[in-house]
């Protein structure tokens, strides 16, 4: 045999083994797919050698999402990752700047005895947990709390020296406060008149440990375990919203704040702003300083390496002027002068996640269409670099206090979620993946996808995604089901998502061609594109995602008569929308979706965007509310529909989903209606829930959409 014989039988060989052992490979089952973990953290050390994660995944014999703490060292030698906590009530882990201590928010029950000694709170799931302030050694041991009393920590920061946590809490009551409420007002309830604002407190830390050392050797007096404020502490400040976030400064000489309203729903925009504390003149009865004044709601607080700017974002109203929305973006605003300025300024798609790195720069996850990069500013006046990495989708991004390491969560459309080290932002090709919980997805025959462009009525440019059945990539006539992304300002890409609310890759198993139009409103093509949709919240949108449908059976990608539509949130205010204007769908599955607006608007708790969208108040917007509102076209449905909504959600009032039901069962329509007790918006409380939604919609597709399942 010659040379050239035996290379192409060595290839051919591999090709053949490849082949197999792709084929070889089990369909992505409902169990795979909701069997994903999910990152809810990621905190650097301050030297850089070790990583806190927090993690979430399904527990299903407690019927709760599981949040977890894990810890990984980089040794030089691989590292190892090992789990911190397991109360699976564990949350928002920050390092102490010495690294000695993490801290983080836990609610888990305090057991009638001792201090520290805890129970899990799934033996009662009527009462209610109540986040307290844990600290655990990243050396080992076990976590214990240092906060204690009736009214959760809503946030809390690290002194620099490390010798000091500051906290906020809701302003407590006195017993004799407490028993003249219950005594006038029994179970009523006075919303927002019985509500109150927020107290911060510090805690000196080596005191808390000694005091919880002590409590483990005797029992803990009646009076302590009644009180309303951890002993200790010592109020510095308050306020009368809610507090968001706590950051002490790098010097320890101020803390910076964000705030929210009280009745934890976004009504009065002047709620929303930025203060600081002196704590050099801290006092409860001296207010703390307010350094913004706009129409924007401020999140995601960080002090600058100067120690005179806070940084924050905005992805709801405008700090330049009138409330707008726009895609999310970087600020920061002087302390001193209270001057705001923008950062990354010229970039045309959101700064979705940040962080500063040793050196002061900013480091930052930036979209731009369906890819997600790391992106870096040295200066205010630098340019906003895009990164070397690789393709696909940097959703989160750490630095460290004392080290170039960055830590990021990463995916593409066939690389499940995980997390990667790297020992600088300029090595990120060289990054290794610290953490394997999600690989079994690669031992599935996972569906493959792309990018689709199209153009719209106007000229604008439309682009979206595809994900192909697997083993049919590419492949021409296939059914479709359009699935419609939430926010609105959000996009699909190139990412890796499983769970209730992006299920495309089950809907491609079972053989769909799932579509997913990143339609005007989108975010990642501009601020313009992103605009666009107002005051037509549905109707812009609408025409782009049919033009988008019209163009796949132009281009005989879809076959036009098995089409199928479906969305959760924004999504499922397009589905409802989408059944008015094109009868031909096969069958909808829609979810916590609004059929009209006025009553939306008052139900929701981000009423801000909902008049924004529309160009106005209801009373201000009369036809504008009328006619972008499914209810007033329903004649014209003739798709079944399944509908889904939590019984407690108040983003989307549950109503809705009652009214559309009640519509299409009207109309005799086929339809149905599932709520889910106690969840909110987010399906968040019982895994179970959104494990039934999807299996139950994949159930209606394959029922009326006319297709033979894969499964």
């Amino acid at each position: 045999m010659t040379k050239q014989n035996s290379c192409f039988t060595l290839v051919l060989s591999l090709v053949i083994c490849t082949l197999l052992a792709q084929a070889q490979k089990p369909p992505l089952t409902l169990d795979d797919h909701f069997n994903s973990v999910g990152f809810t953290a990621l905190k650097l050390s301050p030297d850089g050698s070790a990583v806190v994660i927090g993690t979430e995944r399904a527990d299903w014999d407690q019927q709760i999402f599981r949040k977890d703490l894990w810890l990984y060292r980089d040794d030089g030698h691989g590292g190892g990752l090992v789990q911190l906590t397991q109360s699976g009530h564990d949350t928002n882990p920050q390092w102490s700047p010495d690294g000695r201590w993490i801290a983080f928010l836990s609610e888990r029950k305090i057991a009638p005895g001792k201090e520290g000694d805890s129970v899990d709170t799934e033996a009662d799931p009527k009462d209610k947990e109540i986040a307290q302030i844990y600290l655990i050694s990243p050396n080992g041991g076990e976590a214990f709390p240092i906060t204690q009393g009736e009214e959760e920590v809503h946030a809390f920061s690290w002194s620099p020296d490390s010798h000091t946590l500051y906290f906020a809490t809701r302003q407590p009551w006195t017993k004799e406060q407490k028993d003249a409420y219950k005594k006038d007002w029994k179970d009523v309830v006075q919303y927002r008149a019985a509500e109150r604002g927020d107290m911060i407190f510090s805690l000196d830390v080596s005191d808390a440990i000694v005091r919880h050392a002590a409590a483990g050797t005797k029992e803990t007096p009646e009076a302590e375990k009644s009180a309303d404020t951890t002993a200790g502490t010592k109020p510095l400040s308050k306020t009368p919203w809610r507090i968001q976030q706590l950051e002490t400064s790098p010097n320890g000489h101020q803390i910076a704040f964000v705030t929210s309203s009280i009745s934890e729903r976004q009504e009065k925009i002047g709620e929303f702003e930025i203060y600081v504390v002196d704590l050099a003149n801290a006092a409860p009865d001296r207010a703390p300083r307010q350094l913004t004044h706009n129409e924007a709601v401020e999140q995601d607080l960080h002090w600058g390496g100067d120690g005179r700017h806070v940084f924050f974002q905005v992805d709801l109203g405008s700090v330049e002027g009138k409330y707008k929305d726009t895609q999310t973006r970087l600020y920061w605003v002087d302390t001193q002068s209270g001057q705001v300025q923008r950062w990354a300024a010229d970039f045309a798609g959101p700064v979705t996640r940040y962080a500063i790195g040793p050196d002061g720069a900013v480091l930052a996850s930036g979209r731009l269409g369906t890819e997600v990069q790391i992106y870096a500013q040295s200066k205010l006046a630098a340019a906003f670099t895009r990164q070397t990495g690789w393709a696909g989708s940097y959703e989160v991004v750490t630095t460290a206090q004392h080290s170039p390491h960055i830590a990021f969560v990463y995916s593409t459309l066939e690389k499940p979620i995980e997390v990667y080290l790297a020992e600088g932002a300029d090595k990120l090709q060289q990054a290794r993946a610290i953490t394997s919980f999600n690989q079994f997805f690669i031992q599935r025959e996972l569906p493959k996808g792309k990018p689709y462009r199209w153009k719209a009525d106007d000229g604008s440019s439309v682009e979206g995604m595809l994900m192909y059945p697997p083993g049919k990539f590419e492949a021409k006539n296939l059914p479709m089901f359009v699935l419609i992304h939430g926010g609105p300002a959000d996009a699909d890409g190139n990412h890796f998502e499983t769970d209730w609310y992006q299920w495309d890759r089950l809907a491609a198993t079972q053989g769909w061609l799932v579509f997913e139009p990143n339609y005007r409103g989108s975010s990642g093509y501009g601020d313009k594109f992103l605009e666009q949709i107002v005051p037509e919240i549905v109707s812009r949108p609408g025409k782009d995602i049919l033009e988008g449908v019209d163009a796949l059976v132009k281009d005989g990608i879809a076959d036009p008569d098995h089409l199928a539509v479906g969305g959760y949130s924004y999504g499922g205010y397009m589905t409802n929308w989408l059944i008015t204007q094109f009868p031909r769908w096969k069958a909808a599955v829609t979810g916590a979706g609004a059929v009209e607006h006025v009553g939306n608007w008052g139900n929701d708790d981000t009423t801000f965007d909902d008049a924004y969208f529309l160009g106005g108040l209801p009373w201000q917007a009369q036809q504008r509310y009328h006619d972008e509102a499914a209810i007033f076209q329903i004649e014209k449905v003739r798709t079944p529909t399944h509908i889904v909504g939590g019984a407690e959600d108040i983003r989307v009032a549950v109503q809705e989903d009652y009214l559309l039901d009640r519509a299409l069962h009207e109309m005799n329509i086929p339809s149905t209606l599932l709520i889910f007790p106690g969840e909110g918006h987010s399906l968040g409380k019982n895994p179970w829930h959104g494990k039934i939604k999807v299996r139950e919609e994949l159930k209606w597709l394959q029922k009326y959409g006319e297709i033979v399942s894969k499964q």
